[in-house]
């Protein structure tokens, strides 16, 4: 278990490029349980067998090859009419580790935003707002995918390990809102990310719906690891409830290869110690605070999800959660070419992602334990007095252990 030091589809609302103010409809529902996804499992193999050997012999024994693993794990997903077929793969072949089942996965769902605002993210050495250069360094969003002709992102590379999508342009709007509070463009128009214009690398697992299996997460993050050399952070705005040794698995090699996982805590109102990924004790994990003016102090408006700083109420919460960070009613950039208004801890969680990317620029060098630790030691925490901007705790929050607060003026 984590020291406090130490995924739900939205309903959206698509609003035009031109409205300032877009309308909110609830957009932070549930996360429901995760659903095993009949006939397909993941298989893991030892260090030392062959791949495609293996490979090879399931096909023999009627598995259909859904993907293969070379980087963050050895192996590869399946799928199988029954589970005859599956005794059949599993039988007297010592290089299999283990095989789970496959789960179903869902999307934890210019102007400065009032989230930029809170943080400071316009006040940090990169003054995001100023219409500057954009920030050396390399984000992967993985997700629903990018919109990849919106105006105001970056989008440097793309694939999708999503069946029937040939590329990772967003069909769905969450992962193009997500990039967009991580690094929108610093240009004057539209909004602007904490890191403004980083290199945003689309990594398409869920579909239009905002869902997806476990097994494209794992693939996603086996691209990810295949490409640690150039990517600094990845954020993961979705999850499920449900253990996957596969998973943990995947991130502890893909954290070791220098790459920063920060992921959504998930919006169910529950202890975040059953949700994956974000019980993983090398990611940082992330809940959700309302706050509607951009600083400290609770003086602003009150929503559905509770009153300006306190903490949002369909966050989780409990002792895997690292930071909190704004999630309610943020504005950002959304598929075709257009902004909408969302909330939901997916949209907390990029906040910190791109603040771990602005530390990264500036520490090339720096582990994903250096940027967990910078992020943590400068955030606020109780009983922290409201400084007139950003630095300042929030109320309510649903245990006895505080996160710190996002907080990154001194990047």
């Amino acid at each position: 278990m984590k020291s406090k030091l130490s995924i739900a589809i939205f309903s959206i609302l698509l609003v035009s490029l031109m409205v300032i103010q877009p309308v909110l409809i609830n957009a932070a529902s549930p996360n429901p349980k995760a659903n095993k996804i009949q006939g397909q499992y993941i298989i893991v193999l030892s260090d030392s067998s062959d791949l495609q050997n293996e490979i090879g012999k399931a096909k023999s024994k009627g598995a259909e090859i859904l993907y293969e693993y070379n980087h963050a794990i050895k192996g590869f997903a399946v799928k199988v009419q029954n589970d005859q077929a599956l005794e059949n793969i599993k039988k007297n072949n010592p290089s299999i580790s283990y095989v789970e089942p496959d789960y179903e996965v869902q999307a934890f769902a210019q102007t400065i935003p009032t989230g930029i605002n809170r943080v400071d993210a316009d006040l940090s050495s990169t003054i995001s707002g100023d219409a500057q250069n954009s920030v050396n360094v390399d984000i992967a969003i993985i997700d629903t995918g990018i919109d990849s002709k919106h105006p105001d992102l970056n989008v440097y590379k793309q694939i999708s390990f999503v069946r029937g999508a040939k590329t990772a342009n967003d069909d769905n709007g969450h992962g193009t809102h997500v990039a967009g509070i991580a690094a929108a463009k610093d240009d004057s128009n539209g909004v602007v990310g904490v890191a403004p214009g980083a290199r945003l690398w689309a990594v398409k697992v869920l579909d239009r719906n905002g869902s997806g299996s476990l097994s494209n997460v794992i693939k996603g993050i086996d691209y990810v690891t295949a490409n640690a050399a150039q990517i600094d952070v990845a954020n993961m705005s979705l999850g499920g409830e449900f253990t996957s040794s596969s998973l943990n698995f995947a991130l502890s090699k893909s954290v070791a290869t220098g790459v920063t996982y920060v992921v959504a805590a998930g919006n169910s109102a529950k202890d975040a110690q059953t949700f994956s990924p974000a019980n993983h004790p090398d990611v940082i994990a992330i809940s959700a605070i309302v706050d509607t003016d951009g600083k400290c102090g609770g003086l602003g408006t009150s929503t559905s999800y509770g009153a300006d700083d306190t903490f949002a109420s369909f966050s989780n919460f409990g002792s895997v959660v690292d930071m909190a960070a704004p999630g309610v009613n943020i504005y950002s950039t959304y598929k075709s070419g257009a902004y909408a208004t969302l909330s939901g801890t997916s949209m907390a969680s990029p906040h910190v992602a791109g603040s771990a990317a602005l530390f990264k620029a500036s520490n090339p060098l720096a582990t994903p334990t250096d940027v967990r630790n910078s992020l943590l030691s400068n955030g606020s925490n109780p009983p922290a007095l409201c400084d007139g901007n950003g630095f300042g705790y929030f109320n309510g929050d649903k245990d006895a252990m505080p996160e710190p607060l996002l907080y990154v003026r001194n990047y």
